[in-house]
C-alpha cells in the first residue's frame, strides 16, 4: 500500500502545466481524440497520436504541429492487442517516459434502437463484435500496455473515454456501443482499484452527444441534431474544445486525488432534459 502523499507546494497553474509530460491519445485523427491531442499540446505536453487511418493521422499531426508542445504520430489498430502493446510500449521507451494515455478510440458499431434495423430483432452481429473489438478489447489493451509503462515509474494517469450511453439506457445508439461502453464503465472501477497500489489513477470520461465524426462523415442532419439536442439540459450538442478541460485536469497533477471515477461531460443529459 502507498504511503500519506505530501503535499505538493506547487501552486495551481503549475499542478495543472503538462510541460515535460508525455501523453498518448489512440483515436486521435479526429474527433474528441484529436481535440484531447490538442488541448494538451496547448499545455505543453508531448503528445503522441495513435490512430489506424494513416492518411488522416497525418494531417491532423501536421495540422497541430504549431499547437504547441511536440507531436508524435503511430498508426496503430487498438482492435489488434499485439499493436497497441508495441506501439505504446515503443512511444513510451522513445520519449523515456508515459505520464498520461487517453484510451480513447471508439467506433458506433451499427445503427441505434430508435431505428427499425438496430433493434433487436435484426441484431447485426459483425457489427456487434465489431464494436466490442474496438470499443473494449482495444481499451482494455491500451489500459493494459499503459499501466506496463507506467509501473516502472510508479505513477501514472489512464483515462478512458466511456459514454453516456455507458452508464443508462439511450435508444440513440446500438446494442455493440452500449454493451462496450457499459462495460469501460466497470472497467475504469476494477483498474483503478487493481492498478493504485502502483501508483497509477484510472478515471473515466463520459461524454454525451458531441459534434464528432463517430456517427458519421458530413453535417450533421438538422433532425437528428434537434434530436440529440433534446436530450441534454443545455439543449444543444457539445463541441470538441468542450472535452480539453476535464482531459486537462486528469491527465495533470491537480487531480492527483481523482481515481475511479467516471465523470459526465454531457451538458446535464445524465440530469435529464426538461422543460420545452
Amino acid at each position: 500500500m502507498t504511503g500519506p502523499a505530501q503535499r505538493d507546494p506547487r501552486p495551481l497553474p503549475d499542478r495543472l502545466s503538462m510541460v515535460d509530460r508525455h501523453v498518448l491519445v489512440t483515436g486521435a485523427a479526429s474527433g474528441l481524440g484529436l481535440a484531447m491531442a490538442e488541448g494538451l499540446l496547448q499545455c505543453g505536453a508531448a503528445v503522441t497520436m495513435l490512430d489506424r487511418d494513416a492518411e488522416e493521422l497525418a494531417a491532423s499531426a501536421a495540422a497541430l504541429a504549431g499547437a504547441g508542445g511536440t507531436v508524435q504520430q503511430v498508426v496503430c489498430d487498438v482492435s489488434r492487442p499485439g499493436e497497441v502493446e508495441d506501439a505504446v510500449g515503443g512511444a513510451a521507451a522513445e520519449s523515456g517516459r508515459l505520464d498520461a494515455v487517453f484510451a480513447n478510440a471508439g467506433i458506433a458499431g451499427g445503427p441505434g434502437i430508435s431505428s427499425a434495423e438496430g433493434r433487436l430483432y435484426d441484431l447485426d452481429w459483425s457489427a456487434f463484435d465489431g464494436a466490442l473489438a474496438v470499443n473494449l478489447v482495444g481499451t482494455l489493451a491500451t489500459v493494459r500496455a499503459a499501466a506496463r509503462a507506467m509501473r516502472p515509474a510508479g505513477r501514472g494517469s489512464i483515462v478512458v473515454t466511456v459514454s453516456t450511453a455507458g452508464l443508462r439506457a439511450d435508444n440513440m445508439v446500438g446494442y455493440g456501443y452500449s454493451a462496450s461502453k457499459g462495460a469501460l464503465a466497470n472497467l475504469v472501477r476494477q483498474a483503478a482499484v487493481d492498478l493504485a497500489p502502483d501508483g497509477i489513477r484510472v478515471n473515466g470520461i463520459a461524454p454525451g452527444p458531441f459534434y464528432t465524426n463517430i456517427g458519421g462523415r458530413g453535417p450533421i442532419e438538422p433532425a437528428l441534431e434537434k434530436q440529440w439536442a433534446d436530450t441534454v439540459l443545455l439543449r444543444r450538442m457539445g463541441i470538441r474544445q468542450e472535452i480539453q478541460g476535464i482531459a486537462l485536469l486528469l491527465a495533470s497533477d491537480a487531480s492527483s486525488f481523482m481515481t475511479g471515477a467516471v465523470h459526465p461531460v454531457d451538458g446535464g443529459a445524465m440530469v435529464g432534459a426538461f422543460g420545452p
